[in-house]
């Protein structure tokens, strides 16, 4: 006859049953997320390949057929365009920071980031006032 008690990999590894949850979810959420990345990998390595491959040819057939344009000067004018088309000044792109773009960032920010309730009275005691007492 066994012992009386809790037997199982719990014990083995002397963790509470709370904490042996955890574990499992936190092992499974990185088997899921290594899954989820190894997939799109092998989904998307052929393209972006064959787009590298199409930018090169693009970028050398451009260079032979201006052979007076400055190498470095050119590079230099491509990383300015990217960053300035990635912060979308670019073109006749509307703003990003007109009213409706700010306004989709405060929201997004309010909705996420949420009460501070840890430090409502430490730090600010007088955000009580506003915001009621953190519970």
């Amino acid at each position: 006859m066994s012992r009386p008690g809790r037997r199982g990999c719990c014990t083995l590894l002397h963790l509470k049953e709370d904490n042996a949850r955890f574990m499992l979810l936190a092992i499974v959420m990185c088997v899921y997320m290594a899954a989820g990345a190894g997939i799109f990998m092998v989904l998307e390595a052929d393209n972006e390949r064959v787009e590298r491959a199409d930018y090169e040819q693009l970028y050398r057939k451009f260079m032979d057929s201006n052979p007076a344009v400055n190498e470095s000067q050119l590079q230099e004018l491509l990383q300015r365009h990217a960053l300035a088309d990635a912060a979308g000044i670019v073109g006749d792109k509307r703003p990003r920071w007109d009213f409706s773009g700010s306004f989709y960032f405060v929201g997004t920010v309010v909705s996420t980031i949420g009460k501070y309730n840890s430090f409502a009275f430490s730090i600010f005691p007088c955000d009580n006032l506003f915001l009621g007492p953190s519970t």
